[in-house]
Parts: C-alpha cells; structure tokens; sequence
C-alpha cells in the first residue's frame, strides 16, 4: 500500500514535532479511551466559566480581546496580555511571543505579518535573513532598531506574537483576534507613521491585500498615515522588487523627516 506521506513530507513533519519538544509518541502506559472522562477534554466546567467575569460578558474571542486591551495602560502590561490570551492556538505551539523591538520614542513604527523560526526561538521579530536585509535597508535611510534617538529609531512588531506551524498563513480569525492588540499597541506606542510590511499587515491595518500593487501608496490606519510595503522576506526571493523598495523608503524619509 502506498504511502500517505512522501519522504519529504514525513522528514518536515517529523522536524516539526521537534520544535515543539516532541520526544515521544506513546505515553508510559495504555489509555482506555472509553473510560476516560468527557468532561476532561471540555476545558473549563460552567461553573468556573461563570465565575470568569470576561466569559460571562463577551463568549467571542475577539470581543475579550477588546475588553483585555483595554485594561493595558504600559507596554509591559499589553505584553503580559498577549502572553496570558488563551483563545489563540498559535500560542500552544510557539516557543515564544515574540513582542517587539527598538525604542518606544520613535517616529516610525514597522509592522510585520508574523514570526519565523528564528523570531520565535529569540523572541524577537525580524532576526532571520529578512531581519538582517530589513537593517540594512533602515540602515539606508540613516535609521536603525538599536538607536535610542526618536529622530533615528525604529519601533517593530507583527500582527501576530505567535509563530504559524510550517509559517503558514495565519487564517482569519487568528488574525481579526489579534487585531485588538495590535491597535492598542499602537495606540501605546503614539508613533507619527505606520508602516505594514506584507499582505497580511495591510490586510490588518488597511483591509487590502495585493502588496505589490499597492506598495508605495500612502493609506490611513486608527487616525495615522500607514506607508505599504514589500515584505524583506518577499524581496530575498524577489531581489529585482528591491528598486521598489529603496523608492518606497525614500517617501517614508521624506514623510517622516520634513
């Protein structure tokens, strides 16, 4: 009998079940399914969720985002939010939430789509290659994640803390509840200038997809200009797109700095 999975497909599963610090693939003793508890898989009994005075107001995971927010008045306690938010399931299979980067003060805040392997093992966004070509680019325009100067800083984040499984996309509903985190970030944040990097954050911020189409071309998001534009990740398998990209950091220099 054939097969379900290729070679390929069994080695990438298999490494997968790694990252997440999967060691074994039975437990120590047999389990009788049939003698186990329902109640045991059905998460928190209605009594304790009665007790919980969020999941008595809002059932819908997005709403409890809202209301969670709300309650955040410094970046640490947005932070704590995020990581203590149960209803995302990226959450179960990520080594970190990966939070953000570069100073507070600044002028320009950069949003992502979401962490990759190496975002997710430092917990920090944008350390991988698109990291290093996104430093060089900032690095071009006199601007840098290290600097603690507004006039020279960057501030970075993703629209989701959590890495996808495989880096997927992350669906919509991921997304719509995380959404209410990222304006209070930004909120926090009060930076002069957005800018969305990728489908996903223009998506998030603006409500439009097609980034190679609309890149460059200046929008609007929670009362502030939001500059779209080419993913570092799209431009390492795109490198021609990177004359784009240098026309796209000129506006965001002139937009920010006179």
């Amino acid at each position: 009998m054939e097969s379900v999975f290729d070679l390929k497909s069994a080695k990438a599963l298999l490494e997968w079940h790694a990252e997440l610090g999967i060691s074994e693939a039975i437990s120590e003793r047999p389990i009788n399914r049939f003698e186990t508890k329902v109640e045991a898989n059905l998460g928190p009994k209605t009594s304790e969720l009665k007790d919980n005075p969020i999941n008595t107001i809002a059932d819908n995971p997005t709403d409890q985002a809202v209301m969670v927010t709300a309650n955040a008045k410094n970046l640490s306690e947005l932070k704590a939010a995020i990581e203590n938010f149960p209803h995302c399931d990226l959450k179960y299979g990520a080594r970190n939430a990966v939070f953000s980067a570069g100073s507070p003060s600044a002028k320009i805040m950069i949003i992502g789509e979401a962490p990759g392997r190496e975002e997710d093992f430092q917990g920090e966004p944008f350390v991988g290659r698109a990291g290093q070509l996104l430093d060089k680019m900032l690095s071009s325009i006199g601007l840098s994640r290290e600097a603690r100067d507004a006039e020279k800083s960057v501030y970075i984040t993703n629209v989701m803390p959590w890495r996808p499984p495989e880096n997927r996309e992350p669906t919509q509903d991921e997304i719509d509840m995380m959404v209410p985190f990222l304006k209070r970030h930004i909120e926090l944040v009060n930076p002069n200038v957005l800018v969305a990097m990728g489908n996903i954050s223009c998506q998030s911020l603006i409500g439009r997809r097609g980034i190679t189409k609309i890149r460059g071309i200046w929008a609007e998001a929670f009362g502030l200009p939001v500059l779209p534009m080419l993913h570092p990740a799209y431009l390492l398998r795109n490198p021609v797109a990177k004359r784009e990209a240098w026309f796209d950091l000129l506006s965001l220099r002139e937009k920010v700095f006179t």
